[in-house]
């Protein structure tokens, strides 16, 4: 049986490029001005982006910094290798392991703190993830014409925290995920197809956003604790 359901998938796998093109040229070809299209995804992809740097860089560090009374620029080093490991992997659950290494014998959290925040953490705690699907569900909409309320709005923030904290810490998971969204607020579909191009590059930087909160939280967490850290 093992067997038999390794093949199907490896079938299925070798039609996904050519679904998925599919997919993609008939949103495109809905689109009357194909140039004004590829001009609103290329601000999007600036939108996304400029929101995830400013919570990596800006927010994340400031709650290190103020709240947690640590370095954040040493635990960022210190985190180096986890962050370059789920940029390239577009993975939590597959930098896990870097990111308990980095975390606890690098920055100094102890075991029980580190054991309990990163595997919650990379489960329910992706405000990268939450980010982008607001900005995503918002594009969708203008690309369609579509004008949201100040309620629908509103539900989309708060479907996109829900979503993010169910969805798997795999690759692409929170383009799965955005189907809730787009459900919750009457939006098509077919709107993915739209960033399905730019989505492998968005979610390297949201998965990096992820794991870098994730282990900002742990050391938080230990210095509310009273730890003594190495950063």
């Amino acid at each position: 049986i093992l067997e038999v359901i390794m093949k199907m998938t490896e079938f299925i796998i070798l039609f996904t490029p050519l679904g998925v093109f599919a997919l993609v040229s008939k949103v495109v070809a809905d689109q009357d001005d194909l140039i004004s299209l590829a001009s609103r995804l290329g601000l999007y992809m600036v939108v996304v982006l400029l929101g995830l740097f400013i919570h990596f860089f800006i927010s994340l560090p400031l709650i290190v910094k103020y709240i947690g009374k640590a370095d954040p620029f040493k635990h960022l080093k210190n985190m180096a290798t986890p962050l370059l490991t789920a940029f390239s992997t577009s993975s939590s659950a597959a930098t896990m392991p870097l990111t308990l290494d980095a975390v606890e014998n690098k920055s100094g959290v102890s075991q029980k703190i580190t054991n309990f925040t990163i595997p919650l953490g990379t489960t329910v705690n992706m405000d990268g993830t939450a980010l982008y699907e607001c900005v995503a569900v918002i594009f969708i909409a203008q690309a369609y014409g579509i004008d949201l309320s100040l309620g629908q709005q509103l539900i989309v923030i708060i479907t996109s925290l829900l979503a993010s904290i169910g969805a798997a810490a795999v690759p692409m998971a929170g383009l799965v995920m955005m189907t809730i969204i787009l459900s919750a607020v009457g939006l098509p579909m077919e709107g993915i197809g739209l960033i399905l191009a730019v989505d492998r590059l968005l979610d390297m930087f949201r998965t990096a956003t992820n794991v870098w909160s994730d282990s900002c939280g742990a050391v938080t967490i230990a210095k509310s604790e009273g730890e003594k850290l190495h950063i």
